[in-house]
């Protein structure tokens, strides 16, 4: 077996490190604490000097890994090439994952990627062995699968550069997805240091039957959140109805939680979660854990009285839950199936149903393919086939070994699934579909996580739903949205009808075991410090990096407003994925993407705006920041609220960062893209009153004030001088603390950490 840095000896020492934490953290508190609670304070850097208010403090904690994605790595690796270190000083690994593209299926999709992305796969492989990195290659699987495979433990914390990080919570672990620096932070050996989050308990009742499955939970959460009811905080599940679902279970809600924007989300330590660590050869990580159980739940007073304890308690009857879909546009549409067909027919969704799509890294573990594959084995039987096209992805390897060997993928392609390579494929945008055109209308339904327009397949006329992957099979069979599959019925082949049974209690661990796989991984080489980093000087797809500039010293005067963003401003809107990933490790070339998404709030009209210099209205946003850069000019963003939500991604920081913003300012931030604004030097801004958004006209230049006397708590003045002459000032607050201004100062916090 492959050296893995998940040890008993590495948990042992982990648990040892939060029980002496808790133990100062008790005396100081003097009260009960949750489970969430434990792991967190358990992880800070100095348990007796951090001070403690959550929603104030910035807490300065010591992770006990890093997992990176092949998009994402890219960048932060380039950035920690930088900091002047020969190795990790935490475990870390990189997966292969984002860049293969789906197409025809697994092999021909794998060899596509695998020539398409040799430079890439190349450097990042090479990396990693430099500076000792584990490295899984292109078909190991999806990083957060395989973390919960081989990595993760009950009461461990890690970050990683996926926003989705949190599906180890399933395993009982911190796990909460970051930008690049704040990760090279912490692979230099500095503290990860994130806003002290309060804590949401979401209290499990009875258990699940029929048709819902634990997708049907978080798509109710969400229904009850929103998509910024998570930020800042931490959702922790508890109460008798969490020891009835699987571990790979738990992680299809923690892996979601993403979607609330919270820190992360997380289930105390059960029996499932034993049954999952012995089933992937860590039955030796089971006794420790079970041996240390006091520190892996929350304390007795919690469940006692839980309203004393979270910021808020939301109970959920799961005996009582009915299976749900989201959609489209956002994951917080929530409806029960039984108000599907005619919330379509109200809204003039198109109900035809062109293609249904089960995987990714919420929903592809073996419990998931099992029970998708007991609904496409009803359908078989009748002889009947899915009337829209099915795609099916594997979580890793070892999930598509066990499936093929235990029928479950014969089943799914009997009724006309194509299976796809072990990577996220679609759900990031990395599908290139044959059968419709940019601009035509469509509806589809996936088991994935995000619907923002044209997240999955680049067509802003798609219309995405998001259900769990056996309600995706059963609407896959029917070929429209108008259909319930708890009372419609089916045709099959024989003119008769048939209505679908719910999928039979699926088993959360094979009964033959997994098919134990390392297919793809590479353990860093001992003499790691001889490995040569390439990076070709003319590459399109690399790019060494050059410092950020620092703060000049004064107030932002007069910067041209390159931007004001109307409505859903997300990380995809501000930098798209799809065909863009292939430039991740390339800033100035990724650049060109910048803000093609968002919607422009004088015009209604996505990636355009006005140069303010030239006077040409209908211009790329791109082309206009860079326009400014030339003649010395930064810029301003405007945005309304949660601006930011969804994926990690740092680049959309770090491209308006290269191409010359000064300051966002906003309605309300997503926790993770503020944080990458901080860390890359970009000012980020809230309206003290968001009404004050509406006051910025399009040709307004913008002051921003009081910069010299820069301090935690206190507001800037800004100032819009309108075009006529006419100005309006009001105050603006920011959340940076004395580390984060010392960032700003410095032009970035990779300057200050390379300084130093």
């Amino acid at each position: 077996m492959p050296q893995i840095e998940t040890t008993p000896s590495f948990v042992e020492n982990a648990y040892d490190k939060v029980k002496r934490n808790l133990g100062i953290v008790r005396e100081r508190l003097g009260r009960p604490l949750t489970y969430a609670e434990k792991v967190l304070l358990g992880h800070l850097d100095d348990a007796k000097g951090q001070e403690l208010v959550p929603g104030e403090s910035y807490l300065m904690l010591r992770p006990d890994r890093i997992a990176m994605q092949d998009a994402t790595a890219q960048m932060a690796l380039l950035q920690f090439m930088q900091a002047g270190k020969d190795e990790t000083a935490v475990p870390t690994t990189v997966h292969c994952d984002h860049l293969i593209e789906a197409h025809r299926g697994s092999a021909d999709d794998l060899d596509t990627a695998r020539t398409g992305n040799r430079e890439v796969y190349d450097f990042l492989r090479s990396c990693s062995a430099r500076y000792g990195i584990g490295f899984w290659g292109p078909g190991a699987g999806i990083i957060h699968q395989v973390v919960l495979e081989k990595y993760a433990f009950p009461g461990g914390m890690m970050i990683g550069t996926d926003s989705h990080t949190p599906n180890a919570g399933g395993l009982g672990v911190f796990a909460s997805g970051v930008g690049g620096a704040d990760a090279v932070d912490v692979m230099a050996g500095f503290p990860w240091e994130v806003l002290y989050p309060n804590v949401v308990g979401v209290r499990l009742v009875g258990e699940l039957n029929g048709w819902s499955s634990p997708k049907d939970v978080i798509l109710r959460v969400l229904d009850l959140l929103t998509v910024k009811g998570g930020t800042n905080r931490v959702i922790e599940y508890f109460g008798p109805g969490t020891a009835t679902i699987s571990c790979t279970g738990k992680g299809t809600i923690t892996n979601m939680g993403a979607e609330l924007g919270a820190t992360t989300s997380v289930f105390p330590f059960d029996e499932r979660m034993a049954t999952y660590l012995r089933a992937t050869e860590r039955a030796e990580l089971a006794e420790i854990a079970e041996a240390s159980r006091a520190i892996l739940v929350p304390d007795p007073e919690v469940e006692a009285d839980p309203g004393k304890y979270f910021d808020e308690v939301i109970e959920i009857d799961l005996t009582t839950l009915e299976p749900h879909i989201v959609g489209p546009h956002t994951p917080d549409l929530a409806r029960p199936v039984s108000r599907m067909g005619a919330d379509a027919a109200e809204q003039g969704y198109s109900v035809n149903l062109s293609a249904g799509l089960i995987g990714s890294c919420t929903n592809s573990s073996y419990e998931d393919f099992s029970r998708a594959a007991d609904v496409a084995r009803q359908a078989a039987a009748r002889g009947a086939k899915t009337k829209s096209t099915l795609w099916c992805t594997p979580g890793s390897e070892q999930v598509n070994l066990t499936v093929d060997r235990d029928g479950q993928k014969e089943a799914l392609e009997k009724i006309g699934a194509v299976v796809l390579a072990n990577a996220c494929g679609p759900c990031i945008g990395q599908w290139k579909r044959d059968d419709i055109q940019k601009g035509d209308a469509n509806s589809i339904i996936t088991s994935f996580n995000r619907n923002f327009p044209k997240r999955n397949d680049g067509n802003p006329e798609t219309l995405a739903f998001i259900a769990s992957p056996e309600i995706v099979i059963a609407y896959s069979l029917a070929g429209t949205l108008d259909f319930n599959p708890l009372t419609d019925e089916l045709n099959a082949a024989d003119g008769s009808s048939f209505k679908l049974d719910p999928p039979a209690p699926a088993p959360e661990i094979p009964a033959s075991g997994f098919v134990i796989s390392y297919e793809g991984y590479l353990a860093p080489p001992d003499q790691a410090g001889d490995v040569e980093v390439e990076v070709a000087p003319d590459s399109e797809r690399l790019q060494l990096l050059s410092p950020f500039s620092k703060w000049d010293g004064g107030d932002f005067e007069q910067l041209p407003l390159l931007l004001k963003a109307r409505g859903k401003c997300t990380t995809d809107h501000i930098s798209m994925a799809g065909p863009w990933l292939r430039f991740r490790g390339h800033l100035d070339n990724i650049s060109d993407n910048m803000f093609i998404g968002a919607i422009n709030a004088f015009t209604g009209e996505a990636g355009t705006g006005l140069d303010q210099l030239s006077g040409e209205a209908g211009q790329g946003f791109p082309r206009i920041a860079r326009h400014y850069k030339e003649e010395g000019l930064r810029w301003v963003v405007v945005g309304d609220e949660n601006y930011g939500e969804g994926s990690s991604r740092e680049h959309a920081a770090m491209c308006p960062r290269f191409l010359g913003a000064a300051t966002v300012i906003v309605r309300s931030f997503a926790r993770i893209h503020e944080s990458n604004l901080k860390k890359q030097g970009v000012l980020p801004l809230t309206f003290c009153d968001p009404a004050d958004y509406d006051k910025v006209q399009e040709r307004d230049r913008v002051s921003i004030r009081g910069l010299t006397k820069l301090e935690p708590g206190k507001p800037l003045d800004a100032t819009l001088h309108h075009e006529d002459g006419s100005e309006d000032s009001f105050a603006v607050e920011h959340t940076l603390n004395e580390e984060q201004i010392a960032w700003f100062r410095a032009g970035s916090a990779l300057n200050l950490l390379r300084g130093g």
